[in-house]
């Protein structure tokens, strides 16, 4: 499970209190953070991963810089690269194991929207949920290749499926939205299950949507920064 450190320092970065460009030092942070070095040094390559830090030096992470215009173009190929791991997965008469494991997701991810709302504290268990939904599917395909370049995408800052930032949408809209997504991933399942590759390439493909929306990537300016 993630870390609430890693959480915290991700949050930073989105809201722009860390700017693009800023040195990242673990000390810096332990102190504004109030913890020690060790959560904060084990956190930043996570973060790394997720494309919000770049190598700066030996040993070093500095924020790094990107547009929103990198992120919507990305999240695009993103769903694009998933949904042929989504047509590669139905088509696999093996798969029954795996539909089991996405519905044991689907699960949690009903069990965050059953009460109707969200709260802040839902956003880490949404992100680790969203993560393992997506991960099983692009695992499922058993396509080398097709892992490597789906996460050469999510590097990328806003574009992993880990990453849900409830500061950048209001609680209110951003509840719509997930359990759209959710609703996406039921019928994606649905397909992969009835082994139908053709519509659970074109249901995952359709999944940028809400992916974007609840980034609040799609009202923003083409180009330049992500605003904080």
């Amino acid at each position: 499970m993630e870390s609430p450190v890693a959480q915290r320092i991700r949050e930073l970065i989105v809201d722009g209190t860390i700017a693009p460009g800023t040195r990242v030092a673990e000390a810096t942070l332990a102190e504004r953070l109030g913890v020690s070095r060790t959560p904060v040094r084990n956190a930043l390559p996570a973060l790394a991963m997720e494309g919000l830090l770049e190598p700066a030096g030996k040993r070093g992470w500095a924020v790094r810089g990107f547009s929103v215009e990198d992120s919507f173009r990305a999240t695009e190929i993103r769903c694009l690269l998933e949904g042929y791991a989504a047509r590669e997965l139905a088509a696999r008469p093996d798969r029954g194991p795996i539909v089991s494991e996405l519905r044991d997701c689907l699960a949690e991810g009903d069990d965050i929207f059953r009460k109707g709302y969200v709260v802040k504290e839902d956003e880490s268990a949404y992100g680790i949920m969203n993560r393992r939904f997506h991960d099983t599917i692009n695992a499922g395909a058993q396509d080398s290749l097709l892992i490597d370049l789906i996460h050469r995408v999510y590097a990328v800052p806003f574009v992993a499926p880990a990453v849900v930032a409830f500061n950048r949408v209001p609680l209110e809209q951003i509840f719509p939205i997930l359990v759209s997504g959710h609703h996406q991933h039921h019928a994606i399942v649905d397909a992969i299950d009835s082994g139908q590759p053709d519509v659970a390439e074109t249901l995952m493909r359709g999944h940028s949507s809400p992916a974007r929306r609840s980034l609040g990537l799609d009202n923003l300016p083409e180009s330049g920064p992500l605003p904080s």
